[in-house]
């Protein structure tokens, strides 16, 4: 294996990644907000699931996506 072709490799799939998965979320949001399913308030839960098939079964990441800045504290 050449660890910097691996390298360059890996980040050119991850940014696409990255990239195209930015904007799917955007979209289903902008949907979801003009058909009312959201109210533009939410904190969203998130799962991003990668797999590589004969390498890595399954790498799950969960996290939020909040649409409204939080609350300030005074």
């Amino acid at each position: 294996m050449d660890p910097d072709v691996f390298n360059l490799e890996l980040r050119k799939f991850l940014k696409r990644f990255g990239v195209t998965a930015q904007r799917e979320i955007e979209a289903a949001v902008e949907r979801a907000l003009a058909n009312g399913a959201l109210r533009g308030t939410e904190v969203l839960p998130v799962r991003a699931t990668l797999t590589i098939p004969g390498v890595l079964p399954e790498l799950e990441i969960d996290g939020q996506i909040a649409l409204t800045p939080p609350p300030s504290a005074a």
